[in-house]
């Protein structure tokens, strides 16, 4: 019943993934922990499960619009293995209200990192032909790639691995960032594209969790749900309000969430 009566916040998980390509799953965390009462361990395996399938649910509209570069977000995925099989193994070494602590920190920087794109002026829209689903499919992009380019990617990959192994988050708000400036992706593109690589480092670190830490299913199916029917009203709404504005508001809610969850993981210890 807890579960249930806590599920709205599923739906606004879904909700910034469908507009922002990321950042919502960085509730996920404290939604299931302090709405749901999961412990701070088994809510950072039921958030891999809810972000993952919630993020390839969104990617599909973005897909069939060709917004998606399914090569290198797959190549993009692959290079966080690394990382996610370490985050995971310090997940289990970690102290539970050490790792809330650690996780209002992360939220903090995700809230200043998604508050400096939404100062940044949007991008004046170029007059060009849309990519084909098969464009969007093709495995090696028809772009220039340096050894600069290539060490970016291994940089961001490898972080978002480690953040989706040790907290049971996408890192959405590293991975668009990543797209647009080490691969010069447009918006569009990096937002479709960074909901595939989400869905991949989800994936593979639940597979190294679900073995030791089980799924709360009675937990996890209403909290998913509402995350699916919060990122086809994510889309939606990405469609009608400026991507600035839609980040500005999820801020405000990144940081209080922030202040809390720092608050009563201080207070436990």
């Amino acid at each position: 019943m807890r579960a249930l009566l806590a599920s709205p916040l599923g739906f606004l998980i879904g909700l910034s993934l469908g507009a922002l390509g990321g950042g919502g799953s960085i509730l996920a965390v404290p939604a299931l922990v302090y709405g749901a009462g999961q412990d701070p361990k088994a809510a950072t395996t039921t958030s891999l499960l809810i972000v993952g399938l919630s993020a390839l649910f969104g990617m599909v509209s973005h897909w069939r619009a060709g917004r998606v570069r399914v090569g290198t977000g797959l190549v993009f995925g692959a290079v966080g293995i690394g990382g996610s099989l370490l985050g995971s193994s310090l997940n289990r070494s970690v102290d539970p209200n050490v790792l809330l602590l650690a996780f209002s920190g992360l939220m903090m920087i995700a809230a200043w990192r998604m508050w400096v794109s939404s100062r940044r002026p949007a991008p004046v829209a170029t007059a060009s032909a849309p990519r084909s689903v098969g464009a969007a499919v093709n495995t090696i992009d028809a772009r220039h790639i340096d050894l600069q380019t290539v060490l970016k990617v291994l940089f961001a990959g490898s972080l978002v691995g480690l953040l989706t192994g040790f907290f049971g988050v996408g890192g959405g708000f590293v991975i668009v960032p990543a797209l647009v400036l080490a691969l010069r992706f447009e918006m569009p593109e990096a937002v479709g594209t960074s909901l595939l690589v989400i869905a991949v480092n989800s994936a593979f670190a639940l597979s190294q969790r679900v073995a030791t830490t089980g799924i709360d299913w009675r937990t996890a199916t209403p909290f998913l749900l509402a995350a699916m029917m919060g990122v086809l009203s994510g889309t939606e709404l990405a469609r009608k309000l400026p991507a600035q504005r839609l980040a500005r508001w999820f801020v405000a809610l990144l940081v209080a969430v922030a202040a809390y969850t720092a608050l009563r993981s201080i207070l436990a210890l």
